[in-house]
């Protein structure tokens, strides 16, 4: 029994959803059913063309559940239908009026559509007559549809649109020759005739620009040309077949309404965008005068009192991007969408990305900046960074360039040379010279006067060495088995320091080794059975000479 009544149960249900299939069905593909006291919905709803190969027949009005759009393609497919329909003639097409307030355009017993009060006050006629002008727009429509599809149609039209296809393909090789001769004599001409516009010395335009806008004026009316010809290509071809007749009708709308709404946004940003040009024209002067006051700075043509003129170019390029930034600043509720969403949430994204991946540069930039005013360095400077050695080849905004000893190319992150001791060997070599020092060990029993002469004559041996100021010698250190003497001498660069000390090292050994004596004491552990002392009468031993109040006496 249980079984029984679920099979009813089943059954039921599934007639229940055949039938609202079936009603849904209906309502897709018939006039909505609307009452005669319903029409003022359609009043309150946009109208929709009914067209067919992109044929405009007439314009419906749709309701709040069956709108426009769906009631005018409901009817479309209907006449197209009919023009299918082999059996079907433009005489079979009637009026039915039985119904109040409403005229029925019927095939037989089937309706094609229903004409509406409102249907007609939109047109400015009454219904009977619209219902009339619509049966005689639907029998054209038909006979229109079939005319087009006829193979002598097609086949005229194939003709024509490859005719068309070949016209254009021949007029433009032949506009793209002629257009490239009359390019080349336009940049001959201009060459010749075209000049950089100066104003009392200032640069304002140069030719190679000037001929670059004309130039590209004349490619854009190019441009221009071939997408007008293509426009009438395509809109003179499509026309020719049913299938892309509505393309080719609609061509002229798809074309000129973003053109339209382009040229009403412009115009409605006109006065933004001349503002956003005065600005960016005051903007670029002003640079330009800031860069030739600093270049001047930098010249010597300007002088600043306790301004040094190697700053004036870090300093331009520091002032710059500041005077950019204010001009964005200023330039910003200008831009056109600054107020957009889209537009916050990409600067915001910009910001977010720049300052979690900037620090590292900024930490240069600042890092850069101090060098330049704590004049650590400068191009051609021989320095010591680190474990680095070598020329300041470029000092830039983020990092420094060596060339060392070995002619090895070393680039170091200005923020590690702010954090790293730099040694400067060039700051004082033009002025005051630079010392270079070298050390040896001498045992007790060689009289140190004889060592310091020894010394003094390797460094009077040594080219590029400066004798004045005079070399001089350093007790550094009376160690357990030996003195430890340093020679110090002058030289005017720190360029050849490499060499000089190679020479200077050479000329000891030569020395000690004239006068023999030995450079370095060997360690023992006993002490020996005589002192090493030096007598007082070998004081003075070759090459040291006593002082003159010794000799005299």
């Amino acid at each position: 029994m249980t079984k029984v009544v679920s099979f009813r149960y089943s059954l039921a249900l599934l007639l229940l959803t055949c039938l609202m299939l079936f009603s849904q069905g209906a309502q897709a593909t018939s006039e909505p059913a609307t009452k005669p006291g319903d029409e003022s919905a359609l009043e309150e709803q946009d109208s929709a063309a009914v067209e067919v190969d992109g044929r405009v027949l007439f314009k419906v009005r749709g309701t709040s559940t069956f709108p426009a759009e769906q009631r005018a393609k409901n009817i479309a497919d209907r006449i197209v239908a009919l023009a299918t329909d082999p059996s079907f003639s433009n005489e079979q097409l009637r009026i039915d009026d039985s119904q109040p307030s409403r005229s029925s355009v019927m095939v037989g017993n089937k309706p094609v559509m229903v004409v509406f009060d409102i249907d007609a006050r939109q047109e400015g006629l009454d219904r009977q007559t619209l219902a009339l002008i619509v049966v005689q727009k639907i029998g054209e429509a038909v006979k229109s549809w079939r005319q087009d599809r006829v193979p002598a149609t097609l086949m005229r039209h194939g003709l024509i649109a490859f005719g068309s296809s070949l016209v254009f393909v021949l007029a433009v090789w032949a506009g793209g020759r002629l257009f490239r001769r009359l390019r080349d004599r336009l940049e001959t001409r201009l060459h010749q005739n075209v000049h950089d516009v100066q104003f009392k010395g200032f640069h304002i335009f140069g030719a190679q620009q000037i001929l670059g806008l004309l130039i590209g004026l004349f490619k854009l009316l190019w441009v221009a040309t071939i997408l007008m010809a293509v426009y009438l290509y395509l809109s003179s071809v499509l026309v020719l077949f049913p299938w892309t007749r509505g393309l080719g009708a609609t061509l002229i709308t798809l074309l000129l309404d973003p053109l339209r709404t382009l040229g009403l946004g412009f115009i409605e940003l006109v006065p933004n965008l001349v503002f956003l040009l005065v600005l960016f024209l005051i903007t670029r002067y002003v640079l330009k005068l800031v860069k030739l006051y600093f270049q001047s700075l930098a010249d010597g043509d300007v002088e600043w009192q306790g301004f040094d003129r190697d700053w004036a170019l870090p300093t331009y390029r520091l002032v710059r991007p500041f005077l950019i930034a204010f001009a964005v600043i200023v330039a910003y509720p200008y831009i056109p969408g600054s107020d957009s969403d889209a537009f916050k949430g990409v600067s915001l994204f910009i910001g977010v990305i720049f300052s979690l991946g900037s620090s590292s540069i900024i930490g240069n930039i600042i890092a850069g900046y101090s060098m330049t005013y704590r004049r650590v360095f400068k191009v051609g400077d021989r320095v010591k960074i680190g474990e680095f050695t070598g020329v300041v080849e470029q000092v830039s905004t983020l990092v420094t360039y060596l060339r060392t000893l070995k002619n090895e190319y070393v680039t170091i992150p200005n923020s590690k040379i702010i954090d790293s001791e730099v040694v400067n060997f060039s700051a004082l070599s033009g002025t005051a010279g630079l010392i270079l020092h070298t050390t040896v060990g001498i045992g007790y029993e060689t009289p140190w006067r004889q060592v310091e002469a020894m010394l003094l004559e390797a460094a009077a041996r040594t080219p590029n060495l400066l004798r004045v100021p005079a070399p001089f010698i350093l007790q550094k250190l009376l160690g357990d088995f030996c003195v430890t003497y340093e020679i110090n001498a002058y030289c005017a660069t720190a360029q050849g320091m490499n060499r000089i000390y190679t020479d200077l090292h050479r000329n000891i050994l030569d020395v000690f080794n004239e006068y023999g004596v030995q450079i370095m004491t060997p360690a023992y552990e006993g002490d020996t059975e005589q002192p090493k002392v030096v007598p007082r009468e070998q004081w003075y031993a070759a090459p040291a000479s006593p002082p003159q109040s010794s000799t005299q006496s």
